[in-house]
């Protein structure tokens, strides 16, 4: 059975950080997204998707730093390396932890500042142009000029902002090679 001390511990907050980050990402990226567009009309999909994102990005930058401030201690046959954010900086960890972990927080922070309000705002434009056009972004072409420049635009944003997703998600496993290469 395990010791009270084990909850004064940073291990398992880590584990569980880090598990809540590659679920949620697994999920909204490669389920829910997906399943939520095939199922849902698309003015229902974007209202979900436009709660969803500032959610799931704020936890794309807050999970990877509270990885690193829990980051435990690894014991070798020398000594033990330091934990927590003095841990991560340590020079045998910058590829490995660093990296990783940054490149997370990074991907949340682009898409939660920078990329996720311009498709907002793109989206917002698009349905403002929709009603002056009285045709949908979506439907069949063809569309004004000013509808195929947002339409180009929102394609853009969101290519973006899926390629971005996809180096987060990517870093992420590779932090849990490293995670699980720690526990043998």
């Amino acid at each position: 059975m395990a010791s009270t001390s084990l909850f004064y511990s940073a291990a398992p907050y880590h584990i569980i950080s880090y598990g809540t980050l590659l679920g949620s990402e697994i999920f909204q990226s490669f389920i829910g997204g997906i399943v939520a567009f095939r199922s849902l009309p698309r003015a229902q999909f974007a209202t979900l998707q436009s709660a969803l994102f500032p959610i799931y990005f704020s936890m794309q930058s807050v999970l990877p730093v509270l990885l690193a401030l829990t980051f435990p201690a690894e014991r070798t046959a020398i000594g033990t390396t330091p934990s927590s954010l003095s841990g991560v900086l340590h020079p045998s960890n910058r590829l490995h932890v660093l990296t990783p972990l940054a490149i997370v927080f990074g991907a949340g922070l682009a898409n939660s500042l920078v990329i996720g309000p311009q498709t907002t705002k793109t989206m917002r434009l698009r349905k403002h142009q929709e009603t002056k056009d009285g045709k949908r972004s979506y439907d069949a072409p063809p569309h004004s000029p000013e509808m195929q420049k947002l339409n180009r635009k929102f394609g853009q944003l969101h290519g973006a902002s899926s390629l971005v997703n996809l180096f987060a998600v990517l870093a992420t496993i590779w932090y849990g090679f490293t995670l699980g290469d720690r526990l043998l």
